[in-house]
């Protein structure tokens, strides 16, 4: 288990001020993230890595020369936010572009996509790509629905090469794509991590098993099947890759080739290993370039390891093999040395936007209603706070066990944000906004950018400067819905949030047109919601992490649309007779 921690809930801040303290010669901490200690000499492609944490030392051990620019780093297992890609890419950017790279993942796609688009928009170029390498993850047809893991590491080097050697944004993508498709993954688990702060693992490995296809955020294998010789593990981890191999490699017998551990698997064990394997691509007439045997990218404590093969073209050999100076990855001799403070770039360094619209500010009634919205918002982060272990079991079945972490994170950051823009008397529209980008910045993952989303979209329905009434309301509501919907795009049926939320909406609206208070239709709706979150059990997932685990996911109701029902139900009951007076 993780043992080593202060507040679990900080693990990843602490992580990184031990980390920059003991690298200064290659990294410094900015917002959000790391980035190299010095800035390029003259102005290149900032290729940006990241994800949650947990993985190291993917992704921010490899910042620095001939590798990446800086890293995005998220809370264990979650995506880190829009914001915090924003601010990293911010101090990284040198004039040339941005590239944001990540696995397949729902909340890095949305999380790093809606920082591209807000560079984009202020002139910055900016990219994203999502690495696909994981064969256990969903068929061959379907190469787009296939996770990220260990070969993230090859894709992510070859673009860092090609960005150093000063190619255009386009040319870097190019080489991107160009890796990815050529790079397969398959990996086993003998034993699940444990998140800090947590006893139990997010799964386990029937003794003499191992799980076959596993995540690196905690999920477990796809198949279970008996654990026998290193050389039988070997054979299965080769014919798995052989048997997917790419189109575009047709002829070619050059190959990077990564066996990687994934935290408590040790290196003897993985030599060992490595010797039935090497000889089982020899045998497929297979030349490994630069093998890596080593811990690449891990997952905590899990114990497990993964194969990689990229198959290489004479370009992607080169820069594979072109040199680099991070904490945790050092090859070949750069030739020019580490530019001084004196020689560097300085691009122009961007303050963050403010997260939200200054607060307009509201007196009377619409004062009474802000404070009413503090007081729900209260009520939902008592409620997260005591559910966080059972959401993160939930979410454990099927996913990475992180939601209910999540949600307390995301709740604690709204609810500050809420008390201060009630302090400056804002009406409930510039309140919720400021609650919703709140939790997307400090929730991150999935659900923090799904629920500051629908919390900004609800504000914004409703009136600047005075109370809303029961309809607008209603239209807050169907505007939450709308946002989530078209950032998450998940429909009814999916098994997500939006399996509670679609007929929450619906049952609100059609209480209030039947004459119902508003008070009455919000309790009779999040009932619906409640009972809509329960029947998810008997879905199948067809977004997401758990996707891939779809059929071990029935029987257990979704962890978002459960948390999504507490959340409206405690709001509900601080509108009713009994709640707390206003204060």
């Amino acid at each position: 288990m993780t043992r080593v921690f202060n507040d679990p809930a900080r693990f990843a801040e602490d992580m990184v001020h031990g980390f920059t303290a003991a690298h200064p010669d290659h990294v410094r901490a900015v917002p959000g993230g790391v980035v190299r200690a010095h800035r390029p000499g003259t102005a290149k492609v900032a290729v940006l890595t990241g994800g949650g944490s947990g993985h190291y030392p993917a992704f921010c051990g490899v910042v620095g020369p001939g590798f990446a620019d800086g890293s995005v780093i998220g809370n264990v297992f979650t995506s880190p936010s829009a914001a915090q890609a924003y601010s990293v890419a911010a101090e990284a950017e040198t004039g040339a572009g941005v590239l944001f790279m990540f696995g397949n993942y729902a909340g890095d796609v949305m999380n790093f996509g809606q920082a591209a688009e807000r560079l984009t928009g202020e002139g910055i170029p900016a990219r994203c790509f999502a690495v696909t390498d994981d064969v256990a993850s969903a068929p061959a047809a379907e190469p787009e629905r296939r996770r990220g893991i260990a070969g993230g590491f090859t894709v992510y080097k070859t673009a860092s090469a090609a960005a150093e050697e000063g190619a255009s944004l386009d040319e870097v993508v190019r080489v991107a794509e160009r890796t990815n498709e050529r790079t397969r993954s398959l990996g086993v688990a003998f034993a699940g991590c444990t998140l800090p702060g947590q006893r139990e693992p997010l799964f386990t490995v029937p003794d003499g098993q191992l799980g076959l296809g596993l995540g690196i955020h905690g999920e477990p294998g796809v198949a279970e099947s008996e654990l026998t010789t290193a050389a039988d593990l070997a054979r299965t981890l080769v014919e798995g890759l052989l048997a997917e191999r790419p189109a575009a490699a047709a002829g070619g017998n050059r190959v990077a080739v990564l066996l990687n551990g994934l935290g408590a698997t040790k290196y003897e064990e993985l030599y060992v290993l490595w010797a039935s394997v090497a000889g089982l691509l020899a045998e497929a007439g297979l030349e490994p370039v630069r093998a890596e045997v080593g811990e690449l990218v891990t997952s905590l404590d899990m114990a497990g390891c993964s194969l990689t093969l990229t198959w290489l073209d004479d370009e992607l050999e080169r820069l594979w093999l072109a040199p680099a100076d991070t904490p945790a990855y050092r090859r070949g001799r750069l030739d020019a040395a580490v530019p001084s403070r004196a020689g560097e770039v300085v691009a122009p360094r961007r303050a963050a936007a403010r997260a939200h619209d200054e607060p307009a500010t509201a007196t009377g009634e619409a004062v009474a209603a802000a404070t009413a919205a503090v007081r729900a918002l209260r009520a939902a982060h008592t409620l997260l706070h005591e559910e966080e272990e059972t959401l993160g079991r939930l979410d454990a079945v099927a996913g990475d066990g992180d939601h209910g972490r999540g949600m307390s994170k995301g709740v604690d950051a709204a609810l500050a944000a809420a008390e201060q823009a009630r302090e400056a008397n804002a009406a409930p529209a510039a309140l919720l906004g400021a609650a919703g980008d709140a939790w997307a910045a400090d929730a991150g993952g999935t659900s923090g950018a799904l629920w500051g989303a629908g919390l900004r979209a609800f504000g914004s329905a409703l009136p600047a400067d005075r109370a809303p009434e029961a309809a607008e309301l209603a239209a807050g509501a169907r505007a939450a819905l709308a946002a989530v919907t078209s950032l998450g795009k998940a429909e009814p049926g999916d098994k997500t949030l939006v399996d509670a939320l679609d007929p929450f909406v619906t049952a609100f609206e059609e209480r209030l047109a039947a004459g119902g208070s508003h008070a009455e239709a919000l309790a009779a709706a999040a009932e619906t919601a409640r009972t809509a979150a329960e029947a998810t059990a008997e879905l199948r997932p067809k977004l997401g992490r758990a996707r891939p685990l779809a059929e071990r996911s029935v029987g257990t109701p979704d962890p978002g649309a459960t948390s999504l029902a507490l959340v409206l139900g405690a709001v509900a009951a601080t509108a009713g007779p009994a709640a707390e007076p206003a204060r």
